[in-house]
């Protein structure tokens, strides 16, 4: 199906109880503002980062796994993208909420989210 996706930003997982030490020092270390401290979601705790490197969307996110940092890439079709994504060796990990977790065919985590803010970011990619 004719879509389009593009590197949408990064997500700081981390393990912490303190979700605003973890923002702050991840905003100071990247030369970020702190653009939303109240950006979660129903259970999900993150902050987004403003004045980030060529507009990416960085956020930081307290989870209950083991820290890391995960892409998203933002699509308009996010079914489609995965089902792309996954006919290029990707696994299809879990539907949540609004997008998809997946897992590279080398293990790394990845997610597939709604395009946010069409406008800004780096180039589209066109899918026929």
């Amino acid at each position: 199906m004719p879509h389009r996706s593009r590197l949408s930003g990064f997500i700081i997982d981390c393990n912490t109880d303190d979700l605003d030490a973890a923002t702050d020092f991840w905003a100071q270390a990247l030369g970020c503002s702190i653009a939303d401290r109240d950006a979660g979601d129903g259970d999900a705790e993150y902050q987004m980062l403003g004045d980030t490197p060529g507009d990416l969307h960085i956020e930081v996110q307290k989870v209950a796994h083991p820290s890391r940092v995960h892409l998203d890439i933002e699509a308009d079709d996010v079914n489609a993208e995965a089902d792309r994504l996954e006919a290029l060796g990707a696994k299809k990990i879990a539907f949540v909420k609004r997008w998809w977790v997946m897992e590279a065919p080398t293990g790394q985590r990845f997610c597939i989210v709604r395009t946010k803010f069409p406008e800004r970011g780096v180039a589209w990619n066109d899918w026929d």
